[in-house]
């Protein structure tokens, strides 16, 4: 195992660690907020999930970029790096837009759909860190 790959198997099994306790824990608590206090305290977790989780994205995605063209080409690296692609479109298309609604206040249905529609990306990058552990086994 390279220190780069293992760098990228690190940033990668952190952030299903994050994806995971966002998913199980954070995300159920936004129902626990009053409505008067919800914009802020939204807002507050979107800014510091933001701080933590935007170094492990880079990291995650330039290892992989920097493994790719270094000439990785085993299937199952190929299979993780395409579902960073997932994630992102996820993320992108589907939850950051419901964020922004939640900055506006509470929306139990939008939080419902938030918790419901983010199982892509907790599942996508928990498979990401099994091929990715399968790989560094090997």
């Amino acid at each position: 195992m390279t220190p780069l790959f293992c760098v990228h198997l690190c940033s990668t099994w952190t952030l299903v660690g994050l994806i995971w306790v966002i998913q199980l824990v954070v995300y159920p608590q936004f129902f626990r907020i009053g409505a008067a206090e919800f914009g802020a305290f939204h807002f507050a977790h979107c800014w510091r999930i933001g701080i933590l989780i935007a170094p492990l994205l880079l990291i995650e995605f330039g290892s992989a970029v920097w493994l790719l063209l270094q000439g990785w080409r085993d299937v199952l690296f190929e299979v993780s790096a395409a579902l960073m692609l997932v994630n992102g479109l996820s993320t992108a298309v589907v939850q950051a837009p419901m964020h922004l609604k939640l900055m506006q206040g509470f929306d139990a249905p939008t939080v419902r759909r938030l918790i419901w529609t983010n199982w892509v990306r907790t599942i996508s990058w928990t498979l990401r860190g099994i091929l990715l552990g399968c790989l560094a086994t090997r």
